[in-house]
């Protein structure tokens, strides 16, 4: 146990993670989930989508004590066999030549060039193959660090999202209803025109992330409802000072697209739990008679004082981010992300600001640690990762 203090600090709250999709940002996700352990917290549940669903497979589909091994092994690898390793003088040098290996070569242990992209984008080669890289490195990556049979017993609960392609509709595949396979976890993060759609049940499935990319509406739309603590962990910038090139358009308009209605979702779920919390109040203050109304009783079911603690974590910016940071694989960089996400969640656990008293009629309180990255940048090379 570290100087975080003693576990829980709200006794019968399931602990949540939920993981935003964002390629090499993810690496964040990983730092967030270490600072977990080492005080002593473990999820209850993890909901991801693409980068997320695998960081939360590699969480969900191993014994507590080896899941940051596992997660490491998993960075390292996907960052430790680039051209460029270590930082050069100018970051925006390093970057750039880090994005422009991956277009070019894959990243290892994750995905490779597809060569029948060379046959032209006309070509008809099916929806499995329809992409500029082929994911199969991940597939063996997958297999070797999860144990899938450990996930199917179902010490730890995970919901990965993806999209139907032919239906448009967005999947959740939960652990508590099926067992989870690496298919389920591919497809996922199955991002096109990158990767290729990954078949589940004769259907073919894309990126979660191009329907909804922060799946904390899954928690919220829970049944039955539970209190809980929900660590919302985003790569995603929803803020951000007008571009003034068109470089810096496409990198603003990638976070408002990847973002995903973060703000909006947590409104609408705060106004809707507020309802919950009135509805029981006001049963409360009927007769004994009408609450046995079988009409009345149908009505009452719809509140409910269960209260959701959100802590909102957001992945500061890197100097020399842009349009591609989520292919920027480079080494130097996964490891500022990890620390930073590290050092982030031991900062929201040592404040516990969900420990405060609050409204009783209010559902939803939203711990906004983000706030704290506005307008930041953190140099890369100047973190070294915990053991």
């Amino acid at each position: 146990m570290n100087d975080a203090g003693s576990w829980p600090p709200i006794s019968g709250h399931r602990v949540v993670l939920v993981l935003q999709g964002g390629g090499a940002l993810g690496a964040y996700q990983a730092g967030v989930y270490q600072g977990l352990h080492e005080a002593g917290v473990e999820p209850d549940w993890v909901v991801g989508t693409s980068i997320g669903a695998i960081n939360g497979a590699l969480i969900v589909g191993n014994e507590p004590a080896v899941r940051t091994k596992k997660l490491m092994e998993f960075w390292n690898r996907i960052g430790g066999q680039r051209l460029i390793d270590e930082p050069w003088p100018f970051t925006a040098v390093t970057s750039g030549f880090a994005s422009f290996e991956t277009l070019v070569r894959g990243v290892p242990g994750f995905f490779e060039v597809n060569p029948l992209a060379a046959l032209g984008l006309r070509t008809p080669i099916g929806v499995n193959r329809a992409a500029f890289y082929t994911t199969e490195p991940l597939k063996a990556t997958l297999a070797e660090l999860v144990d899938f049979e450990y996930m199917r017993a179902r010490h730890t609960r995970l919901t990965v999202g993806a999209v139907n392609v032919c239906s448009g509709q967005m999947q959740y595949f939960d652990s508590r209803h099926m067992a989870i396979e690496a298919a389920h976890v591919m497809a996922s993060g199955a991002l096109p025109p990158g990767f290729p759609a990954v078949d589940v049940d004769g259907q073919p499935y894309w990126d979660g992330g191009i329907y909804s990319n922060t799946p904390v509406e899954v928690v919220l739309d829970d049944n039955p409802r539970h209190d809980s603590l929900i660590f919302a962990v985003n790569v995603w910038h929803a803020h951000g000072a007008a571009p003034e090139s068109i470089w810096q358009v496409l990198g603003r308009q990638k976070n408002i697209q990847y973002a995903s209605r973060v703000l909006s979702h947590l409104a609408r779920q705060e106004q809707i739990h507020r309802l919950r919390h009135i509805v029981k109040e006001l049963s409360a203050l009927l007769p004994q008679a009408a609450r046995e109304d079988p009409k009345v009783r149908e009505m009452i079911a719809y509140g409910c004082n269960t209260t959701m603690h959100i802590v909102n974590l957001l992945a500061p910016h890197l100097e020399g981010d842009d349009y591609t940071k989520d292919i920027d694989f480079a080494a130097s960089r996964i490891e500022a992300r990890w620390e930073a996400g590290y050092a982030d969640v031991k900062r929201a656990l040592a404040q516990r600001r969900w420990c405060r008293d609050l409204d009783p009629l209010v559902g939803v309180h939203v711990h906004d640690l983000a706030e704290e990255h506005a307008g930041e940048k953190l140099q890369t090379g100047t973190l070294k990762r915990s053991g």
